[in-house]
């Protein structure tokens, strides 16, 4: 077996061979078993033999998958970056302040960081199973307007691989419009891990949708969403949503702060709603 898989893999180093997907995908599959092998005959298996077959597993999948263009990539890696940036943000237990509570136990904190401004975290629990809340924050990601009054619309604008897409969402505008019409251009990146799912976001910019006439391109992120299922019961859903965002223009941080905590409150409050309503037959 080794000396044809040898003879495989001596075959995709030349040029000419090498864009053959379906050989280079065998290929791949032939080291992998290579290594079980061996693996099976040692008393127990050696930690290169782990990472090559775990990277061999990599390959075999990627080779799956579509190339991606230099702009695609770049997509690709800021929603990574605002998903590794959120998750650090929420580990770091310290200095965070109680902003609200709500009577049913909805929390929102905040904390100020040097490099980001202040944050708001909010911390609930919804009476509905992970997959859906899951299937409603991002299958359904375009329907957000019909039931979350802050929200007037959400369109995605291209969607990268599995994982990411550019969105444009525009923001309704507040009671007594406080606070004008805001629009964001965001990559966002959805990442499900066991039993976690991670949903993040950050802003960017997209040829395709230049700043709009009657709105202020507002910025946000590191943001995200983190789902997991309460302990000890797993038709409930934990959720944490971490925001971050700069409205742009001549507000009061007061006003600021206001808008931003009651956003997150009053989005738990019309999720629940959402989620309450009859699934259409």
């Amino acid at each position: 077996m080794l000396p044809a898989t040898s003879k495989l893999c001596a075959a995709i180093s030349y040029r000419h061979l090498r864009n053959m997907t379906g050989l280079r995908r065998q290929a791949a599959v032939a080291i992998s078993q290579e290594l079980s092998r061996l693996a099976c005959r040692s008393p127990g298996p050696s930690s290169w033999i782990h990472q090559v077959r775990r990277r061999s597993s990599l390959l075999s999948s990627r080779l799956e998958e579509k190339p991606f263009s230099e702009m695609e990539m770049s997509y690709i890696k800021q929603g990574e970056e605002a998903l590794q940036k959120s998750l650090r943000i929420l580990e770091d237990q310290d200095g965070w302040k109680t902003e609200t509570v709500a009577g049913n136990g909805d929390k929102v904190l905040s904390k100020v960081l040097p490099d980001v401004g202040k944050v708001f975290r909010l911390e609930v629990v919804v009476d509905q199973p992970l997959d859906s809340v899951y299937g409603e924050l991002v299958d359904n990601m375009e329907q957000m307007g019909d039931w979350n009054p802050n929200v007037k619309e959400v369109k995605i604008l291209e969607k990268i691989g599995k994982d990411t897409v550019i969105t444009h969402e525009k923001a309704a505008a507040t009671p007594g419009n406080i606070v004008g019409p805001r629009d964001f251009v965001s990559v966002r990146c959805s990442k499900r891990r066991g039993s976690t799912c991670v949903l993040a976001g950050m802003s960017t910019t997209y040829g395709a949708m230049p700043e709009q006439e009657g709105f202020v391109r507002a910025e946000n992120g590191p943001t995200c969403m983190v789902l997991r299922p309460l302990p000890g019961s797993p038709s409930r859903t934990r959720l944490t949503w971490l925001l971050s965002i700069d409205l742009k223009g001549w507000l009061p941080k007061t006003i600021i702060n206001q808008v931003l905590s009651q956003t997150q409150v009053d989005f738990a409050k019309h999720l629940r709603q959402r989620l309450a309503q009859p699934v259409p037959v």
